[in-house]
């Protein structure tokens, strides 16, 4: 049975790679909140190696890291950025972006730059503020957890 649910196995394993990292609870905290700001920019499919790099340059921890990145993921992407978009928008006081009537590249450019800007705009607002709050509750949590025990999954019977 608990091969049917491939991905929340996969959750586990690697929350218990997370907690059974041997680091401080603040070196945790400080790749987590890294992997955090890293998922909040619109930076989709290229976040994880983005993150390791930064983790790697700035010798924070490189599994928390890639960890923090799945804040974004294909499910809440599309919600994540529209929020980001709007707050942006609204931060800039630009009006919503609407389809061009004509299909040049030069109405597309345009179109990108009315989109684009008030998109990073936004994740930086929302990745200072994720990273921040993520690094908070991190450090309190993991003392907490890392005392927990945590069962092994069901191993399947053997028919005979």
């Amino acid at each position: 049975m608990w091969r049917r649910f491939s991905f929340v196995r996969q959750f586990k394993l690697n929350l218990l790679r997370l907690l059974r990292i041997r680091k401080s609870p603040d070196e945790i905290a400080k790749g987590l909140a890294l992997g955090v700001f890293i998922g909040m920019t619109p930076t989709f499919g290229f976040q994880m190696v983005i993150a390791i790099f930064f983790a790697l340059l700035l010798s924070e921890n490189k599994i928390a890291a890639a960890v923090g990145v799945w804040i974004t993921n294909p499910l809440t992407a599309p919600f994540i950025y529209a929020l980001e978009y709007e707050s942006g928008r609204l931060v800039m006081g630009m009006g919503r972006a609407h389809l061009p009537a004509e299909l040049t590249f030069s109405a597309f450019r345009e179109l990108g730059h009315e989109v684009i800007v008030p998109l990073c705009l936004g994740s930086l607002i929302y990745g200072i503020l994720c990273a921040a709050l993520t690094y908070a509750i991190t450090l309190r949590v993991i003392p907490i957890v890392k005392t927990w025990r945590i069962p092994r999954w069901p191993r399947p019977r053997r028919r005979l």
